[in-house]
């Protein structure tokens, strides 16, 4: 299978906060946001795989700063890794006042999904071709993360 450049799987989707996506501090939820990310790393996932998908895990979600009602959000997802069957996901979430134009980094997060064949099961995946400084630098760290994961499913497992 031939390996994809990892900039065919990337997806952007923008969103402006309204009233019913914000908490009492005005500020949007953060399960609003998970919902946002899940969206779209599953689009970058499946534009890798052309597969169906499921999200097998999300590793991280680190925020940094608030986004506003009445404010864009705005979430860029790409494949930064795969391994067998599964892809890791980065998602990337900033902020935008419309008003003003100014911009912030709001989160990052990875995600780990598996591509299905027909019945369900697991099926290979093509690897990934980094291209840009940013995705040179996701790929030479995406192995570590892996480990780390693998490791977490190891501990979880022991404790069931």
């Amino acid at each position: 299978m031939e390996a994809k450049p990892a900039r065919l799987s990337r997806t952007v989707l923008t969103e402006i906060i309204l009233p019913a996506d914000t908490n009492y501090h005005n500020t949007v939820f953060g399960g609003r946001v998970m919902q946002y990310i899940d969206k779209v790393a599953t689009i970058a996932s499946m534009r890798h795989s052309r597969r169906g998908v499921v999200t097998a895990s999300s590793d991280s979600l680190d925020f940094y700063a608030p986004v506003k009602l009445g404010e864009a959000i705005q979430l860029e997802a790409f494949v930064t890794w795969t391994h067998r069957s599964s892809m890791e996901v980065f998602v990337k979430i900033e902020s935008e006042n419309l008003l003003t134009g100014e911009k912030k980094r709001t989160a990052n997060s990875y995600l780990t999904f598996v591509a299905l064949d027909e019945y369900g099961q697991p099926v290979a995946v093509p690897g990934i071709i980094p291209e840009t400084e940013e995705e040179k630098r996701l790929f030479e760290t995406a192995e570590m993360r892996y480990a780390a994961r693998k490791l977490r499913k190891e501990e979880r497992n022991l404790q069931l």
